[in-house]
């Protein structure tokens, strides 16, 4: 929105400034006046004895003079106080140019403010480190979509293959042919629900009530024991209630994503996946631990982003799409809490998650 030009905070600080040298400088004087030109008789003293001037004398002697100091109290404020308002406010110039850059859209420019702890330099280091978190959500934004995009269209450009096969073969087994499409399908409709609900958990748009993370550990060990079963894996729950207020259904997603994460990649036989729950502070506490191959402190640290994988962890039935651990860290940075990841000395993976707790009345 257009507005229009006034006067620089420059011009207002010169003129506060230069204001209030003539005012004090008035005030000066006006106290010399009140204080010894008043004691001074108006008439003048005849008889023996030398001269002595009379108020009216001393008022023309000192008024020119008064009206000189205040005229360089004048000058002096405007010509002191521009150049000092522009030493102050220069910071204030060199943040300004640096929203200006941001403006344009690049957000590597930096203010880097040198000198002393004060206001100024609060705001250009609060300014800078926006700057960098913008910066990095922005990097991280476009690898998500990049990546989203990648992802999206492997299940359309295998449907487009099918069916050029379908056509340009008129022997092709269609059953097997619907069969493939369904598969590559219900990939793809996997996907896009992934994806909607990493889009709601960002957005905070849910209610809050009051849960039980051990409850929700149960049953989605329930859930899951079918598949440890069919896979080999021994799948245990322990631990304390730890009441935390969130979305039942979205932190429900949260513990089933972490145990079938541990259920699927780990040991092809004999694994085990150990599900607990504690309070610690004032926070509640879901721990999924699971067996597994060795991973590396810097592999460990990318799980997070989304269609990252694991070393070793193949596109199988139950794989998954890339996003269970995307969705997990958004959907517990949307609960205020975090997400722990820490590889177990003997292979495989430790997964925290730290929530806010309901306090004990």
């Amino acid at each position: 929105m257009a507005r229009p030009a006034g006067p620089s905070v420059r011009l207002k600080l010169t003129l506060s400034y230069a204001g209030f040298l003539m005012v004090a400088g008035a005030l000066l004087l006006a106290t010399v006046w009140v204080f010894l030109l008043r004691y001074v008789p108006s008439q003048a003293r005849f008889g023996p004895g030398p001269f002595s001037p009379t108020r009216g004398d001393l008022q023309a002697a000192f008024a020119p003079r008064a009206a000189q100091a205040l005229a360089f109290l004048l000058v002096f404020g405007l010509v002191g106080g521009w150049f000092l308002a522009g030493r102050m406010l220069a910071p204030l110039a060199r943040i300004t140019e640096a929203t200006r850059i941001a403006g344009t859209g690049s957000l590597s420019h930096r203010i880097r403010l040198e000198g002393p702890g004060d206001e100024f330099r609060e705001l250009a280091d609060a300014f800078d480190s926006m700057l960098a978190r913008l910066e990095a959500r922005v990097a991280e934004q476009q690898r998500f979509a990049a990546n989203a995009s990648h992802e999206l269209r492997t299940p359309l450009a295998v449907t487009q293959t099918l069916l050029d096969v379908a056509r340009e073969d008129p022997d092709t087994d269609h059953h097997e042919l619907v069969k493939r499409l369904r598969a590559v399908n219900g990939r793809a409709i996997e996907l896009t629900e992934a994806l909607l609900l990493l889009s709601r958990a960002d957005q905070r748009s849910f209610a809050r009530e009051p849960l039980d993370l051990s409850l929700l550990a149960e049953e989605a060990v329930e859930t899951l024991l079918p598949l440890a079963e069919a896979r080999g894996t021994t799948l245990r729950v322990t631990g304390q209630p730890a009441r935390v207020p969130g979305s039942p259904a979205l932190l429900q997603q949260v513990t089933t994503n972490l145990v079938h994460n541990a259920i699927v990649h780990n040991l092809p036989q004999g694994g085990a996946v150990l599900v607990g729950t504690e309070v610690q502070g004032e926070e509640g506490l879901l721990t999924v631990e699971s067996t597994g191959e060795p991973l590396a402190p810097g592999l460990v640290a990318t799980l997070v982003e989304p269609f990252q994988r694991g070393t070793g962890r193949a596109r199988s039935e139950h794989a998954g799409v890339g996003l269970g651990l995307a969705i997990v860290d958004s959907i517990v940075r949307a609960h205020d809490g975090s997400l722990v990841l820490a590889p177990r000395p003997g292979g495989g993976l430790c997964v925290t998650v730290r929530l806010p707790r309901i306090a004990q009345l």
